[in-house]
């Protein structure tokens, strides 16, 4: 067995023998009064223990006896250095990929990652944390987070309900008749809701759990639709909006995090991406609904959706990451055995995994909303996350859907508002099927890359088309062809690359960029900057044509998207088939590195 150093450049590749722990433990050992607050340095609980081989390990020179609790600490370079042994109470097997010593930010943790022995079933790599021994199955994962996401199949049936509504409130027959200053509140007031929403989310699903808060969201969710069916003021549908903006907003945080921290690495991506794929499958849910039923039974309708989501998502296992931050060990390892197929399926090794992020996590000074100022790599993953987002709204998506009624009539088209509006979530909903199938195989920033270009260029050829105005009352004046096709295909292509790339890949990306101990205070942020932009660009988009014309507006969408390019290419990081360990290291790209002597 060895014990390998690695700074967080990846560069250092040093083995020490393992009979030479008591002595590294000796040299750098020290009282936590000596290296307490009054040296300047952190100290750190050290749990050390006797280790212990099964047959076909390596035979080890340590006490006969388990060595006591430390509080130590050492010095590596200028900078005080963490050691942190494995948790007590617990048997490992030596193996080949022994346990690695890493450098988190300017302190190293000496953490267990793996103690199984190579035997003639291990069908992973050493560096390889997925379950690899045994009859293991991702249909497991995919089944949780299916319905983990119905959560955001329902919100999408919320966003979907003012295009087929508020014609019909505004009309001459309307239940509850309104104006369309009135109407242009009842489609805001869910953006501001969810913004509302996302903030607190992160912190109540640390303090409750994932899977818990995701159930007691149904009943929010199950009372905005039963507010805009009931309702007969617009007081009434005021609330059902605000209520159901409230639940959409901490899903968007909630859901992502959940479908993250219960995938392996190789089907991340595509769990990742399915609550972009619900969110769009919903709305075209409430589209084609809203175009055939009368307006009360719309709304009954699609209460029946978060009804099914509490009822069978209640089953779902909490995510092993949440476990393990709580201290229930039994209870991750029986989670992530569900998740990874059953009792054939050896889930130990991504467990030590698992287990490992979460006492740095616990270890670290750096936990929560101060993490997101003070750690290097949360503050980078935060820059990206917080990008994305911004990108993703200020893409142009919604200007693209408020103008394609319009364009669709200028091409010559018989098509009705409601059958267009079908049509672009039928393509909205293939385009994000796909990205769900490709984001684990051709990777995230390639993605990104050809959605932002593709879009870049449909948003120019929709500015040349509107600036073009032939003079058409002279009687022998026509219009020329390419105004009938030429907007009308941009817009597909536009949709097909929006969602493709920076429709899904953005929510997806939140919840794996961060780091254990960040990863719910970081992504209620970038949540509530989405749906914060959501809610300006709702409401000012009108004051931007108006300032800029409709060839101004599209020129700025297009040249933000241009800005997308290279935000994609020198700050995104790749992260397909990457653990979060990886993720981080990538992150705070430390040069220099630790090298401790024996």
């Amino acid at each position: 067995m060895t014990w390998k150093i690695f700074s967080s450049s990846n560069l250092v590749n040093e083995s020490l023998v393992a009979g030479a722990e008591p002595k590294l433990i000796q040299q750098y050992a020290c009282l936590r009064q000596q290296c307490g607050a009054g040296g300047g340095a952190r100290a750190a609980r050290v749990r050390a223990r006797r280790l212990s081989h099964s047959s076909g390990g390596p035979s080890l020179s340590l006490p006969a006896r388990p060595l006591d609790l430390y509080s130590v600490c050492a010095r590596a370079s200028e900078d005080r250095t963490l050691i942190r042994l494995p948790t007590p109470g617990r048997t490992m097997t030596a193996g080949p990929q022994g346990r690695i010593l890493r450098e988190e930010n300017s302190r190293t943790a000496l953490t267990a990652m793996a103690g199984a022995a190579d035997d003639d079933n291990s069908s992973g790599s050493d560096s390889s944390l997925n379950s690899g021994n045994g009859s293991c199955s991702t249909a497991p994962q995919y089944f949780a987070a299916v319905l983990a996401t119905l959560s955001a199949f329902s919100a999408g049936t919320i966003l979907g309900w003012s295009s087929p509504a508020l014609p019909i409130l505004e009309g001459a027959d309307s239940p509850v008749p309104i104006d369309a200053d009135q109407g242009s509140w009842l489609g805001s007031l869910l953006t501001l809701g969810a913004l509302m929403g996302a903030a607190p989310a992160g912190a109540v699903s640390q303090l409750v759990g994932r899977q818990r808060l995701l159930v007691a969201l149904s009943l929010p969710l199950l009372a905005s639709w039963l507010l805009l069916g009931l309702g007969t003021s617009v007081a009434a549908l005021y609330v059902g909006r605000l209520l159901g903006g409230l639940a959409t907003g901490a899903v968007s945080v909630v859901a992502p995090i959940y479908c993250a921290e219960i995938a392996e690495q190789k089907c991340r991506g595509a769990l990742g991406t399915l609550f972009q794929l619900q969110l769009v499958v919903g709305i075209l849910f409430a589209y084609v609904v809203g175009a055939v039923a009368p307006i009360n039974c719309f709304a009954y309708t699609c209460a029946l959706v978060p009804a099914l989501f509490m009822v069978t998502f209640v089953w779902m296992p909490e995510t092993p990451q949440y476990l393990l931050s709580r201290g229930r060990r039994f209870a991750a390892e029986q989670s992530l055995q569900w998740l990874r197929g059953g009792d054939g399926c050896d889930v130990q090794k991504e467990l030590l995994a698992l287990q490992s992020a979460a006492n740095a996590a616990d270890a670290s000074s750096m936990g929560g909303a101060a993490s997101l100022v003070l750690d290097p790599a949360t503050r980078k993953a935060l820059f990206v996350s917080l990008g994305l987002m911004a990108l993703q709204q200020l893409s142009g998506i919604n200007a693209v859907v408020f103008y394609s009624g319009s364009i669709f009539d200028s091409a010559g088209g018989t098509l009705s508002p409601s059958v267009a509006s079908i049509v672009i979530a039928t393509v909205m909903v293939g385009a994000t099927a796909c990205s769900t199938l490709l984001v684990d195989k051709a990777g995230r920033r390639p993605l990104l890359l050809l959605s932002a270009a593709a879009m870049a260029a449909c948003l120019a050829a929709l500015a040349v088309s509107f600036s073009y105005t032939p003079d058409l009352t002279a009687e022998d004046a026509v219009r020329p062809d390419w105004l009938n096709w030429l907007p009308v295909l941009s817009v597909a292509i536009y949709i097909v690359a929006f969602s493709i790339g920076f429709g899904p890949i953005p929510w997806m990306m939140m919840g794996e960029l961060f780091s254990e101990g960040a990863k719910s205070s970081a992504s209620a942020v970038a949540a509530s900057c989405n749906w914060g932009l959501a809610f300006a660009v709702t409401k000012s988009f009108q004051s931007l044509v108006s300032a800029l014309g409709s060839t101004g507006a599209f020129a700025f969408f297009a040249a933000v998207c241009v800005a997308a390019i290279f935000f994609t290419l020198f700050v995104v990081p790749e992260t397909k088939g990457k653990s979060s360990e990886q993720i981080q290291l990538e992150l705070t790209r430390r040069k220099h590195s630790v090298t401790l002597p024996v």
